[in-house]
């Protein structure tokens, strides 16, 4: 049997000492393969956010073992963790994270510059994800002249624009009305669905996690549950 995409194994994450000690995660234990989608929920303090960030390349943990594709990511240096992150990983954030100066397209060309890729490459790869994500002819708006909906396009399409093997999407919606939520999700699971693209979500809001295809609870630093969603949006 192939190894799962990401791995963790007892993993753990302390702050502090003595009396001070905070235990974020303690001794998690949790896999995902290669497609899937999951959403993380949890109540603030449970963890989730803390476990993204490791797998995220992040953070490290205190303790266990994460490996990524059957990489051991605890034996990489920190330029190696920052390729793996790179090359490897988009992320979504809850406030966008845009560059409120520059266009959309130059927003999305940014991890590309990273990459060392030509300038001719990054506008036609930018180009291309924003198109996917339904924003062609937008490519020269700033974050000012979208909608918080198209923001956050921007920053999907921003992920996306590296070819990563995994998307990680913090709280994706938190900033959005409904309407604008929905069509996010929506795009984020077809994505998913389409593609193939592995995605782990965190989010608050069950109406959002039932559009993943598996939904992982945390409780004090601890996974206590790990199952299929309960429904599917058509």
């Amino acid at each position: 049997m192939s190894a799962p995409l990401i791995e963790l194994r007892g993993i753990t994450r302390t702050y502090g000492s003595g009396e001070a000690l905070v235990r974020a995660l303690d001794g998690v234990d949790l896999r995902v393969e290669q497609g899937e989608f999951v959403a993380i929920m949890g109540a603030s303090g449970s963890g989730k956010s803390t476990a993204m960030n490791i797998i995220g390349c992040l953070d490290r943990p205190s303790a266990g073992h994460y490996l990524f594709n059957g990489v051991e990511v605890g034996t990489l240096d920190q330029d190696q963790r920052a390729l793996l992150r790179r090359h490897y990983l988009g992320f979504v954030f809850q406030g966008y994270n845009l560059l409120a100066r520059t266009t959309a397209l130059e927003n999305v060309e940014l991890p590309l510059i990273y990459k060392g890729q030509g300038k001719a490459e990054r506008i036609a790869r930018a180009r291309e994800v924003l198109a996917r994500v339904g924003l062609e002819g937008r490519e020269h708006h700033t974050p000012s002249q979208l909608s918080g909906g198209q923001q956050q396009r921007v920053a999907i399409a921003r992920a996306l624009a590296g070819d990563p093997m995994v998307v990680l999407a913090d709280e994706p919606t938190g900033n959005l009305d409904t309407k604008r939520s929905l069509e996010i999700m929506e795009l984020i699971q077809r994505l998913n669905r389409e593609a193939g693209l592995t995605i782990i979500m965190v989010t608050h809001e069950e109406d959002m996690a039932a559009f993943a295809s598996r939904l992982v609870v945390f409780t004090d630093g601890r996974v206590v549950r790990d199952t299929a969603a309960r429904r599917e949006p058509a």
